[in-house]
């Protein structure tokens, strides 16, 4: 079973989406800064799905962190963002995000990336 970290500081976003995927048959661990982020990425995840616009540390800045530590820079982080725009997404791609979502979530499209980018994780 894989397991996702979900980094988002709104609850109802965190349960709707954790309760989502546990369905599909997901372990969920969660968090709901940056900086707790962070701190339980250490017990390296499988995926991080990163809300962006977090308190203590954003996501932007969370991820660089992530990408610039050995220990942590394998693990996919997906971006997930209320900002659409094409710059938000070379930001999130600069930032060291492997793949980006809108919120609100399309889930079977969030689903799709998720195990794509599992299935690219496990044949490395």
């Amino acid at each position: 079973m894989s397991r996702i970290l979900l980094v988002e500081d709104n609850e109802m976003n965190r349960d709707m989406l954790s309760r989502r995927l546990i369905r599909r048959g997901y372990e969920v661990v969660q968090a709901t800064d940056g900086q707790e982020g962070l701190d339980m990425a250490q017990a390296q995840p499988d995926l991080i799905l990163m809300d962006m616009s977090l308190p203590v540390v954003d996501g932007w800045e969370a991820t660089r962190r992530l990408k610039a530590n050995p220990a942590t820079a394998r693990i996919p982080v997906v971006a997930l963002t209320a900002h659409a725009l094409t710059d938000d997404r070379e930001k999130a791609t600069r930032a060291g995000c492997d793949a980006f979502a809108t919120k609100p979530v399309e889930f079977q499209l969030l689903i799709e990336t998720i195990e794509r980018l599992l299935r690219d994780r496990t044949a490395l």
